[in-house]
């Protein structure tokens, strides 16, 4: 049996990767993290969203630890969340987690050990990242190597979306006839504002930009992610 892990949150990404996981493995267990974040609403979400599209078993884990190191707008109420900003090209914008991504991979592959899964999949982006330093192909793969040999077993970390661009990532949600679901459902606003969110922030204007851009050009997309992604 075939089984995967998928980091959750209940935004747009990692929603799309458990849709397309659910259709490339027999069992799929998502596990979300409570870290304290700014907007708890998202765990609601994504246990709403774990149940309505089956995945065999959801776990959150509580790392509010993390809370108490990183400092960032969406770890602390008073620092604001930013608008989005088109001129911002190098310095990290503070909704950066400094060390996310390090210890939910490594908690997630811990727990693929424990439920025998051979993967896990996560939904971190080099195309559309923000900058974010622990979403790049290089940090994913050098992680994976370092967890799989402290573990002693041969745990695959998976980066569907990490080379498409957010029209595709809309693309890959239509191919899987999940495009509505993931558009109402979802909530990826740096303001907690389930769907289409608030509008303002980097995080929306990212995913209102690539749904206009998909539905401007719905055929050239969605060929180009059937070529990145080797679909039917």
């Amino acid at each position: 049996m075939k089984r995967a892990v998928v980091v959750f949150s209940g935004g747009q990404d990692s929603t799309t990767c458990l849709i397309q996981a659910l259709q490339q493995y027999d069992e799929v267990h998502c596990v979300t993290f409570d870290y304290g974040q700014r907007h708890r609403a998202e765990i609601e979400v994504a246990q709403e969203l774990s149940v309505a599209l089956g995945a065999k078993a959801h776990k959150v884990l509580d790392v509010t630890l993390l809370n108490e190191l990183a400092v960032s707008s969406l770890t602390r109420d008073n620092i604001p969340v930013p608008a989005y900003d088109p001129n911002q090209k190098n310095a990290l914008p503070s909704t950066f987690v400094p060390g996310r991504n390090i210890l939910f991979l490594t908690l997630a592959a811990i727990y693929a050990y424990q439920v025998e899964a051979e993967a896990v999949i996560t939904g971190v982006c080099e195309t559309d990242f923000s900058g974010y330093p622990d979403c790049r192909d290089e940090f994913v793969k050098a992680l994976n190597k370092a967890v799989t040999l402290g573990i002693a077993r041969d745990i695959r970390f998976e980066t569907p979306l990490m080379w498409l661009n957010k029209a595709e990532t809309w693309a890959l949600a239509d191919y899987y006839h999940q495009l509505d679901r993931v558009r109402q459902d979802t909530l990826t606003c740096y303001n907690g504002i389930k769907g289409d969110g608030c509008g303002e922030c980097a995080a929306c204007n990212l995913r209102a930009n690539g749904l206009m851009q998909y539905r401007a050009n719905q055929a050239e997309v969605m060929a180009a992610l059937k070529q990145k992604a080797a679909l039917a």
